[in-house]
């Protein structure tokens, strides 16, 4: 049985002023979104994309990750809660962010940007989905040195315990989605679009790859104790899982039945 380190949640002290881990983990999930993207643009020419183009979608995504991200969570998880406080939906600095309600927001901000450069909603998602699990992976980290998100009780040997929760081992279901969600998304995303593909099919591999380990995790995650568990006993986070793989599946069809009409 493990113990959870218990992390000073300022990674970086400077005088009065904290950087927070999470906070961090922003910061690298957006660097890796820049880097990467530089070297597709520069080893992918067939992608159409420019360093400038790359910038300001960083810009629209980070603003549709932000704004998402806590709209969502008072919407899917404190509904009503912020209904009562609707002014505390403003206080990020409080916590509570929804990686459903980010994506939706992502969504809304790169069809945007498509809009705004005359391109299609697709290709743009299709550049933009391979950059996007290291960012994913750095935000579960995050979790994990913050001691939150913790898993369901477990008799697993590298179960651990988490003092600020209680003396229960549990898994440590941040590290699973690490895993899934941030390294093997990201292995399967880039190796799957290291070469010309229908279009659509990249963003379907992403919605197919989330949805269903995120919704496989979701079994050895902690439910949120103001939600608990749903209906047929699913979590939340499965229940917005569900419709992201559906969603996956019916693109990766469809975009590979175009391709091959288009081709005859």
């Amino acid at each position: 049985m493990l113990v959870h380190p218990q992390f000073d949640p300022v990674a970086i002290h400077l005088g009065s002023f904290g950087i927070h881990w999470y906070g961090l983990m922003y910061l690298i999930g957006f660097m890796a979104f820049l880097l990467l993207g530089r070297w597709r643009i520069a080893n992918q020419p067939w992608q159409g994309w420019s360093p400038k183009m790359l910038d300001d979608a960083l810009f629209y995504g980070a603003l549709g990750v932000i704004l998402g991200g806590r709209l969502g969570y008072a919407l899917f998880y404190q509904h009503e809660y912020y209904l009562a406080h609707p002014h505390e939906i403003l206080y990020l600095w409080q916590g509570g962010m929804s990686f459903h309600g980010g994506f939706i927001g992502v969504m809304v901000a790169m069809w945007l940007f498509a809009r705004s450069r005359g391109l299609t909603f697709l290709g743009i998602m299709d550049f933009v989905a391979p950059l996007v699990p290291i960012g994913l992976g750095a935000g579960r980290m995050g979790n994990f040195i913050n001691g939150e998100l913790w898993g369901r009780a477990s008799d697993m040997p590298w179960a651990m315990v988490f003092p600020q929760v209680d003396d229960i081992a549990r898994h440590p279901s941040q590290l699973y989605e690490f895993l899934l969600e941030g390294v093997v998304l990201f292995i399967l995303l880039w190796w799957y679009s290291s070469k010309p593909r229908a279009r659509g099919t990249v963003s379907a591999l992403f919605l197919i790859g989330y949805g269903s380990f995120r919704f496989l995790v979701e079994f050895t995650r902690e439910p949120d104790s103001f939600l608990g568990l749903l209906s047929l006993g699913l979590s939340m986070g499965q229940w917005l899982s569900l419709p992201m793989v559906i969603a996956g599946v019916w693109l990766m069809v469809t975009s590979l039945r175009r391709t091959a009409h288009s081709s005859h």
